[in-house]
């Protein structure tokens, strides 16, 4: 099998290029799969059962700032430091990151890293499923680590928070871009966490996250992409913030972006979560 076309270090890459990369010295593979409670998946004991050889935990959850009462918000550099160096993982190493959906929470440690500074990452197109689906090599040990440095230089630019988007919003400066599935957008369907308002950031447009995948859990390719934010009514030539229910598909939607070439983008790490608490910010409903 010949590696695919659509094989790029810095965004995504195949399965196929990644048993072709398996066992180079400066790869690092990272688990980052991370699932809603309703899903009913202890992702730690998934790992510890069975993973890619070598690959390391990446644990959404506790590697951020748990300091704020909003999930899983983006780490402080210096958690960042300390919890990437404990893995062995730093710099100069090229870094492929999956999850056990297929393609879901691994695209959020993708732009966890970006914000980092650290470009040499990608997502594996079709995840832990596609991997085990074709019989590959998997393994229940805990990788051998050694300390590696790593140095970051936080891109202050690939996050928004409230008061920007707000802003945003206001004067329709950016596309903002909504990862939730339809029926949560609109306002029909409760949202995950209690106590949530129903509906969207007005002026959003919904792009559900599952969109931008084929039936098998890959990315769609680039042109598939592009016709879907065109279908959907979005100015690529605008900046574009991306967002979700809590910041984890917000970045599936990112990555998709990456891949057409729209490199003016960010994500609001609040998302959902935080827009969907506050009374005095305006939520539109319908489609």
């Amino acid at each position: 099998m010949t590696p695919s076309p659509q094989d790029d270090p810095k965004t995504l890459v195949s399965t196929d290029w990644l048993a072709k990369h398996l066992r180079d010295p400066d790869l690092r593979v990272l688990d980052a799969s991370w699932y809603l409670p309703a899903q009913n998946r202890d992702a730690k004991a998934e790992y510890a059962a069975a993973h890619i050889p070598g690959a390391r935990f990446f644990d959404i959850d506790e590697i951020s700032d748990q300091r704020s009462d909003l999930p899983h918000m983006a780490p402080p550099p210096e958690k960042f430091i300390s919890r990437l160096r404990a893995m062995g993982v730093g710099d100069g190493h090229q870094v492929v990151v999956y999850d056990g959906s297929g393609l879901f929470s691994a695209a959020r440690v993708w732009w966890t890293f970006r914000l980092m500074g650290k470009t040499d990452v990608a997502v594996l197109d079709g995840g832990f499923p596609k991997w085990q689906a074709e019989g590959r090599e998997i393994e229940d040990m805990p990788p051998v680590i050694r300390d590696r440095h790593i140095t970051v230089s936080r891109q202050n630019h690939l996050v928004k928070d409230v008061t920007q988007v707000a802003h945003a919003a206001k004067l329709a400066e950016a596309e903002i871009l909504d990862a939730r599935p339809a029926p949560r957008f609109r306002g029909e369907a409760p949202e995950p966490r209690p106590g949530l308002r129903g509906g969207h950031i007005p002026g959003s447009r919904n792009i559900p996250a599952a969109e931008v995948l084929n039936p098998d859990g890959t990315m769609k390719s680039p042109a598939g992409l592009k016709a879907l934010f065109e279908t959907a009514g979005v100015d690529l030539k605008k900046p574009a913030i991306t967002t979700c229910g809590s910041g984890v598909t917000a970045a599936v939607l990112s990555l998709a972006l990456e891949r057409i070439g729209h490199r003016n983008h960010a994500l609001y790490d609040g998302s959902w979560a935080e827009w969907g608490m506050y009374d005095d910010l305006r939520v539109a409903t319908g489609p």
